[in-house]
């Protein structure tokens, strides 16, 4: 490994020592940064359900399946970035490297910008589409177009934690979304409390804090005394390494829509029975993201470590790297399971001042938070496949396993009358994420299959 990369000291080598010991030490910081964004987004919803009311709680909540659609390609495509730049780095290819870089962080500016515009332009014929309540649309409206006024940012800090993540540094994007979100927090107490600005208050709380958060990453990048230094006047797209972003981003980004179109019937059906459904729905969820992110940082660690080590041509380590993600992804849920049986209703009673609310949303929390655990197995499996360049089948595969299951669930299950209630809908996410995991681990053997020849005698 070059001495440059490996002399900075926030980087990783994730080619040698203890596979256990290294993804926990990379995790735990992702981890915290996902725990800390959806407290500061928890913030946003508790802030406005306590003081704006139901119906704003309801407002907010119900846009995230539109934004995770519309946003999911390009972050996707921050995948491709991850993958590259940890591939380059373990190879010391330090002008590929360079390229994959300035290519990237162009890319997140181009793809803010279109994000801003078209989720301006569409936010209200989506609502409506979705069979928002009538008494929530408006508000969703002015929500979501606020929201995706701060696309620029958001991308461009995912953009960039993906290249810090690829060699290893989660500590740095930890500091900077805590420092953005105390921002985000003492806003939303000002706008709403103080100035009550709504939903709005929050949206454009959210937008100030993530530009904070953009500018803190850019800042480091520029400052950066390693090979992934970017330089504002080297900025430009390098068709190559675009392309190599495209065949392994777009594939994940398809993959992240289609889950997000899953998510959007799924939303639609829980719309149809009511504002206080919707409003419960919105709670459990922003309850039930602490689990989901947790289980996601291995994912992002999957995908980093194979990345680093199919550079690096290790392909010995990335069986190991598959199974240590695998079994921390499950302690972390059966963690998350027995604190939600627990206080299930404590945490539910924090979004909402009403009983049924609560009591809805528990039953939500009840069925899906506590089989999370198949969720983050599921997409180990996945980070490990992408780490190695497969992007396309494992994209294939989760549509059909998880989208197509979900909607045809749907459309027949739930339309009998017998089951014509909201908790069948609710059993479509464990069942999707048992068949997709079992489905990906069969991908797993057969790509690994494919690659026996470059497996080497364990070289640690």
């Amino acid at each position: 490994m070059s001495k440059t990369i490996a002399g900075s000291k926030f980087s990783m080598d994730m080619c040698t020592g203890s596979i256990w010991k290294k993804m926990i030490i990379f995790t735990l910081p992702l981890m915290l940064s996902g725990i800390l964004q959806l407290l500061f987004n928890a913030a946003d919803v508790i802030v406005v359900g306590k003081f704006a009311g139901d119906a704003s709680l309801a407002a907010v909540g119900s846009t995230a399946s539109i934004v995770n659609l519309m946003t999911n390609l390009f972050i996707g495509m921050s995948v491709g970035t991850n993958v590259l730049v940890a591939n380059y780095f373990a190879a010391d290819q330090k002008r590929d490297l360079h390229e994959t870089v300035h290519t990237s962080m162009l890319l997140s500016v181009i793809g803010g910008v279109f994000l801003t515009v078209v989720g301006i332009v569409s936010a209200p014929y989506i609502l409506s589409i979705m069979k928002t309540p009538d008494d929530v649309i408006g508000l969703s409206s002015v929500y979501l177009r606020t929201y995706f006024c701060g696309m620029t940012s958001v991308m461009i800090y995912n953009f960039g934690s993906a290249i810090l993540r690829a060699i290893g540094d989660t500590r740095r994007p930890l500091i900077y979304l805590s420092v953005a979100g105390v921002f985000n927090v003492v806003l939303n107490l000002i706008f709403v409390i103080a100035f009550h600005m709504g939903v709005f208050g929050v949206g454009l709380a959210t937008v100030i804090s993530q530009t904070i958060s953009a500018l803190l990453i850019l800042r480091c990048l520029i400052k950066e005394n390693s090979d992934i230094r970017l330089e504002i006047r080297k900025i430009k797209i390098h068709s190559h390494k675009l392309l190599r972003i495209m065949q392994i981003g777009i594939p994940a980004g398809i993959q992240g829509m289609m889950f997000s179109l899953s998510n959007m019937v799924i939303q639609s059906s829980v719309n149809s029975f009511g504002t206080t459904v919707v409003a419960a729905n919105s709670a459990s969820i922003s309850v039930e993201g602490f689990a989901y992110t947790s289980m996601n940082s291995f994912h992002q660690a999957a995908v980093s470590f194979t990345g680093q080590n199919a550079g690096a041509r290790k392909y010995d380590r990335i069986n190991k790297i598959l199974g240590v993600g695998i079994c921390y992804v499950f302690l972390v849920g059966m963690i998350f399971c027995a604190v939600f049986i627990l206080f299930g209703s404590d945490l539910i009673g924090l979004y909402s001042k009403s009983d049924m609310v609560t009591q809805t949303g528990v039953r939500r929390l009840t069925i899906i938070a506590c089989s999370y655990f198949l969720c983050g197995m599921m997409d180990v499996t996945v980070g490990c496949l992408r780490g190695l360049g497969y992007s396309f089948v494992p994209t294939l595969v989760s549509l059909l396993g998880v989208c197509v299951l979900r909607v045809v669930w749907i459309m027949t299950v739930f339309q009998l009358p017998q089951y014509h209630v909201v908790e069948t809908i609710y059993y479509s996410y464990p069942l999707s994420w048992a068949v997709t995991f079992c489905a990906h681990l069969l991908c797993f053997a057969v790509a690994k299959q494919r690659i026996r020849k470059k497996w080497l005698t364990p070289n640690e």
